[in-house]
């Protein structure tokens, strides 16, 4: 009681795609790499901000298709199956990085251009001029898009999806909720 969650701003596949191609223009191609992949890992996956920067390495299986998220919300780890168009683009971030910077500092799956994790404050910032670039609305205080309603946008176009192939939505909310990581449906 008191607080109140701000309203999501949910994104269209053309402005995540106009997101996705202001990252293009930033000033090293490691960090534009980096941030156009991160935005459409996003967008694809519903992970939370937190969940992509904790990635590992070791934790995108390429073959398989699938992410490990590890120590999420309550120190609940997990499997995220992935689309193999979203395989194929993991593995061509990561040969791009691996050429950029063969050698960095942290084991994290996307890196800085110091080879360290990134960092949310840096990953918000930059994500601010994204907006900027990409036409959407500048974000203010508790209002305006965030990288976090990216995983909002996931689930709400997932239930849009199903209601328009006539899928049993009611039946098939555990299964978004167990791929979000919600401890039960009723938090999706």
């Amino acid at each position: 009681p008191g607080t109140t969650r701000p309203a999501p701003f949910l994104y269209s596949e053309a402005e995540v795609a106009r997101l996705m191609a202001a990252a293009q223009g930033l000033r090293t191609p490691l960090y534009a790499a980096t941030i156009e992949t991160v935005i459409g890992l996003l967008a694809v996956s519903g992970l939370r901000v937190g969940e992509i920067l904790r990635l590992d390495r070791g934790d995108v299986d390429f073959e398989g298709g699938m992410l490990t998220v590890r120590n999420s919300k309550a120190g609940k780890s997990r499997i995220v199956p992935l689309h193999p168009t979203s395989t194929e683009r993991l593995q061509e971030y990561a040969t791009e990085r691996d050429a950029l910077f063969p050698k960095p500092v942290a084991p994290s799956f996307f890196i800085s251009t110091a080879g360290t994790r990134l960092l949310s404050s840096n990953l918000n910032t930059v994500f601010g001029k994204m907006l900027e670039r990409a036409g959407l609305p500048p974000r203010s205080g508790r209002k305006g898009p965030r990288l976090a309603d990216l995983r909002h946008s996931f689930a709400v176009s997932t239930v849009l999806d199903w209601h328009r192939s006539a899928v049993d939505v009611q039946a098939d909310l555990p299964l978004l909720s167990s791929f979000l990581g919600h401890a039960n449906p009723a938090s999706t």
